[in-house]
């Protein structure tokens, strides 16, 4: 019997890439599973029919809708917040609004998730949100507002270990590298420069992802919490 068999699981942002590979995994490890997309209504349908899960469109720009979606689906054991945005190109050229619209989704989006969610989570319950190695390491121009959004979620991350550990509730950031998803293909054209600052010298798989946060969703990582957890082929190193 899987370690999940009947927990509720809610996944932020489920219908793709990594999103979809974390899906998959806890569906397979018994879990109930519910997860939210935002304009891949195809992929989502699909993904739900393939894994017995439920499928909700939510806009995870719109603080609201979040915390409604959090707040309606009852006690969750786990909480998983995947959903993010990236903007490439100079820092001068950037429009304010679109930039505005990345720290709601990459910033605020996980807070008001994980602080609604807290609210009904049993004791010991999992909040695992996904960062990015680039919260630590950016070594390329065009992504200080990315950057700095996954960075904003280690400081999240270790004042709400603090708030939610009296009742057994853990907090923990996944930072991946570069993982062979739509929007980051391995075959790409950033393919050579990103595997050049690699030890591990391909792109990550989304099942690793998807591993690394079931561990940390699991009974061995009950003492785990307010950390950052790199699956990054040595990118950061």
């Amino acid at each position: 019997m899987s370690s999940f068999k009947e927990k509720s699981v809610l996944v932020l942002g489920g219908s793709r890439g990594i999103g979809a590979a974390i899906v998959r995994r806890f569906a397979a490890d018994g879990a109930k599973v519910s997860f939210t997309y935002s304009g891949s209504a195809d992929a989502a349908r699909d993904l739900a029919s393939e894994t017995g899960s439920t499928a909700f469109q939510t806009d995870s720009s719109d603080r609201d809708a979040v915390i409604a979606r959090v707040r309606d689906s009852g006690p969750l054991d786990v909480l998983i917040v995947n959903a993010g945005v990236a903007i490439f190109g100079d820092a001068l050229d950037q429009d304010p609004d679109a930039i505005d619209r990345l720290f709601r989704i990459n910033v605020q989006s996980p807070y008001h998730a994980s602080v609604e969610a807290a609210r009904k989570m049993p004791q010991g319950g999992r909040i695992i949100v996904i960062g990015s190695v680039n919260g630590d390491r950016m070594p390329v121009p065009g992504l200080a507002a990315y950057a700095l959004s996954k960075s904003a979620l280690q400081g999240m991350a270790r004042g709400l270990a603090r708030d939610f550990g009296p009742r057994g509730i853990t907090i923990n950031i996944v930072q991946p590298g570069p993982i062979d998803t739509e929007m980051n293909p391995e075959d790409g054209p950033m393919k050579d420069l990103m595997h050049s600052f690699m030890a591990i010298k391909r792109h990550g798989r989304a099942e690793e992802v998807a591993g690394m946060v079931a561990w940390l969703a699991g009974p061995e990582a009950g003492f785990v919490t307010g950390a950052m957890h790199t699956i990054d082929g040595g990118f950061g190193a």
